[in-house]
């Protein structure tokens, strides 16, 4: 088989979004810089705020906000101290921002997170108008900057029984931005949401730089969820969190693309670094590089997901809505239960009820390099589709996986064919476990490159290193020793058509295809 290439060459595209980023930031900070040169600052305690945990702040700190709008912009300081407060409403050009030591504290009573009016933007997680502890609809040119902190209050924060349940049951979001542009947030501490800490929903031209979140209080406590966004950045950060963390979605018909993701730490019992489940819209154009990936410093027990983390990479189109141009390289991956899982299902879910059932997504040129990941479990990676349906272009480079093994005494599934297709089930390697390949299991896919390939096992692996089952067009090169493998071959195909490996040294006739051509 020749080499296969991919369509929209990778390194071409990310050196393209890499600019974008550059002149985003560039112009972005010059504007800002120009009008922080006129603003003036608003201090929340001349307009009647008062620091402690039983005062209400909300009057106040909205009342400053109005008063630097009305003026034409600048800084609403929030000082050293906790102030206590329900939805405050952000408006153009003000910046809010929190002096060290201060901490803005959610209020715990429901009545202060009122509805607010159902944003013109529609997607699957409106409950019919949102709560948030920090609300925008619709707003430019705002900011939240400084070095103190937001707590959400998360373990206070009840859902309203009126409302749908699940994630649309009413529970505030730490910062809620919906269609607004030029969007930073830079510098604070995020703790304790009610729900997901930040959601980006709709907007454009976003910088999130050096903030540290820390989420474990309530369900669905996602770290950030870049939603619908288009030309958005989120560099140097920490995010440690009870649900997924860095969480790309598309709940709506908004495309998430033109989006750089860089130098971050992550730590989730989810998911810790993905793109969906919901995808209406569709992911283009994505780079992800320099992350680091590692269990939670939170020793209870999780709400969801396992203790080390169910995914460290996770990309999937289940509601429909096209994946393409993305980029991962650089990542290390400590403790997760499984390292890569790329899956193209169809759940079909619509976005709102009176949306057309979205037809079936697709999958495409995806690239991934320099991953190492170590002590993980044995769920294995897995690049998967439905019959009828294929992942296609997707190349592997540099791939270090280091499991668990000793799969045997966990119980695995023993057979490709017992792998169940699960095409409207929830996106997640939950539903497999243990899969009979103990490096990759590749399903219904084309054109897929593995170049660069080490595994290993603390204790010995029975299963075959890598299963393949329906694909068409696939090459494997470069794969080091394998430590610990206890399987009787290296490679199983069936129906694999367009087959290139070359196997590990002493695993030369240990490749078994059958019904390929």
């Amino acid at each position: 088989m020749k080499n296969v290439t991919i369509p929209g060459c990778t390194s071409p595209r990310l050196l393209s979004v890499i600019k974008l980023s550059r002149k985003i930031t560039g112009v972005f900070l010059l504007c800002l810089a120009a009008h922080s040169a006129l603003a003036k600052d608003y201090l929340i305690t001349n307009f009647g705020a008062k620091p402690g945990v039983t005062f209400i702040n909300t009057e106040a700190i909205n009342k400053a906000i109005d008063k630097c709008f009305r003026d034409g912009g600048g800084r609403v300081i929030i000082p050293t101290g906790t102030f206590k407060s329900g939805t405050i409403i952000m408006k153009d050009n003000v910046e809010l921002h929190l002096e060290i030591a201060a901490t803005l504290l959610a209020s715990a009573e429901s009545k202060d997170f009122p509805r607010q009016p159902q944003p013109v933007f529609r997607s699957q997680k409106d409950p019919g108008g949102w709560h948030a502890l920090i609300y925008a609809e619709g707003a430019k040119n705002i900011a939240i900057t400084g070095s103190g902190t937001i707590d959400g209050n998360g373990a206070q924060q009840k859902p309203d029984p009126n409302l749908l349940g699940g994630d649309r049951d009413g529970r505030p979001r730490n910062i809620l931005f919906i269609s607004c542009k030029y969007i930073r947030v830079q510098g604070i501490k995020l703790l304790n949401s009610g729900l997901w800490n930040q959601h980006y929903l709709n907007c454009e031209d976003v910088i999130v730089d050096r903030i540290e979140v820390y989420n474990h209080s309530n369900r669905n406590n996602d770290a950030i969820d870049i939603d619908g966004c288009r030309r958005f950045i989120l560099s140097n950060s920490i995010l440690d969190t009870d649900d997924d963390g860095i969480t790309l979605k598309s709940t709506g018909a908004a495309l998430t693309g033109d989006v750089v993701i860089t130098n971050c730490v992550v730590s989730s019992f989810c998911n810790a670094i993905k793109a969906g489940t919901e995808s209406t819209g569709g992911f283009k154009n994505i780079s992800i590089s320099n992350c680091v990936i590692k269990p939670s410093r939170n020793m209870r027990t999780p709400i969801y997901g396992l203790k080390g983390g169910i995914t460290g990479i996770s990309l999937e189109i289940v509601d429909g809505g096209l994946m393409e141009g993305i980029t991962i390289s650089n990542v290390s991956i400590e403790g997760t239960a499984c390292p890569i899982y790329i899956r193209l299902g169809n759940r079909a879910r619509k976005h709102i009820a009176e949306a057309p059932e979205p037809p079936m997504g697709q999958m495409r040129n995806i690239a991934i390099s320099n991953v190492t990941a170590c002590n993980t479990g044995n769920y294995s990676s897995s690049i998967t589709a439905v019959p009828g349906y294929y992942v296609e272009n997707v190349s592997l480079s540099n791939i270090q996986l280091y499991n668990d093994g000793e799969a045997e005494k966990e119980g695995f599934i023993a057979k490709a064919e017992d792998v169940k297709e699960d095409e409207k089930g929830y996106p997640q390697p939950t539903v497999w476990k243990n899969l009979p390949s103990s490096g990759f299991f590749i399903r219904h896919a084309k054109n897929v490159q593995i170049n660069g390939l080490m595994l290993g096992f603390k204790k010995t692996d029975p299963r075959v290193p890598v299963i393949a089952v329906d694909v068409d067009g696939l090459q494997i090169k470069n794969i080091a020793k394998i430590n610990n493998s206890g399987a009787d071959v290296f490679f199983f195909g069936k129906e694999v058509k367009n087959l290139d490996i070359d196997a590990p040294v002493g695993w030369e006739k240990r490749i078994t295809n059958t019904g390929g051509k």
